[in-house]
């Protein structure tokens, strides 16, 4: 077995790299951070007379957006600065999700840590150091996470409690009027099969037929949004169809999979558009 030294290099100082290589990396492939199961919603994302937010990224399982700032060489406080401000009007813009700021830096120093550390806790922050390494004629990065964000629970998350996952979990997960616009979607799943059952699982309500899942559609009601995962064959005329419908719509982490958020209202006005690619990730599911 042969080994090959790796070669750590300043992507700052490097003549070829750049902030935008880094960036369409993590783009390509937010999973690289170590952050867990995360989509891109946004790059180069316009904030009002404050710049671009480099990355903004969402986890697929519970909609926490990460806004993700990435510096070459040493932090420093406008970094630091920066990154808090994003975060903030992101938050601020979007109140119904949970936010996380994130800084990216070949250098994090002790002193940074020392005080970013200080006030971590109160702001959901981490820090992430690349190293850009050469191992033969590759060039690679390696992301390490040096401070991750603390999450004070509640009085009552260490008593031991059975979760259940039944229809009043949802309404409490979500709530009763996005639980009604889920009973919608599921009419027009009915209507594809009569034999297809709704299944309550603790992450997201799924698809059944006969007792066996069959998830072409998740759905996760949220407290204002109904979020449905369509599964699909990758195809640019799914996001062309529904953000021509003033939908909100992404790509999830998963090849061919799109992710639709609802608001009240939106499964009536939108229905035929729901029901036809219900129906599509029906037939791809039992082909």
């Amino acid at each position: 077995m042969s080994y090959t030294k790796p070669k750590i290099i300043s992507i700052k100082d490097h003549p070829e790299y750049s902030e935008k290589w880094v960036q369409n990396i993590i783009a390509d492939d937010p999973g690289v951070l170590g952050l867990g199961d995360l989509l891109l919603r946004d790059k180069e994302r316009p904030q009002p007379r404050a710049g671009r937010l480099d990355l903004l990224l969402q986890d697929l399982e519970t909609s926490k957006r990460y806004e993700v700032e990435i510096q070459l060489g040493s932090t420093d406080e406008s970094h630091i600065i920066r990154t808090l401000e994003y975060w903030d009007i992101e938050r601020k813009r979007y109140p119904q999700y949970d936010h996380c700021a994130v800084i990216i830096a070949e250098d994090i120093t002790s002193r940074f840590l020392n005080v970013i550390s200080l006030f971590n806790g109160s702001i959901p922050i981490v820090a992430i150091q690349m190293r850009a390494l050469i191992v033969g004629e590759s060039t690679t990065l390696v992301f390490s996470k040096v401070l991750d964000e603390i999450t004070f629970g509640m009085v009552d998350e260490d008593e031991e409690i059975q979760q259940v996952t039944d229809r009043p979990y949802w309404e409490n997960k979500g709530s009763k009027e996005t639980m009604k616009m889920a009973d919608k979607v599921f009419g027009i799943v009915k209507e594809i099969n009569p034999d297809l059952e709704m299944k309550y699982n603790k992450y997201y309500i799924g698809i059944s037929r006969n007792g066996t899942a069959s998830n072409f559609i998740l759905m996760k009601p949220r407290k204002s949004v109904l979020i449905i995962e369509f599964r699909l064959d990758k195809d640019d005329t799914v996001f062309a169809e529904f953000e021509e419908a003033g939908l909100d719509i992404s790509n999830a982490s998963r090849q061919g999979s799109y992710v639709v958020r609802l608001v009240k209202g939106q499964v009536e006005e939108h229905r035929e558009l729901l029901a036809k690619y219900c129906q599509i990730a029906h037939d791809r599911m039992i082909l």
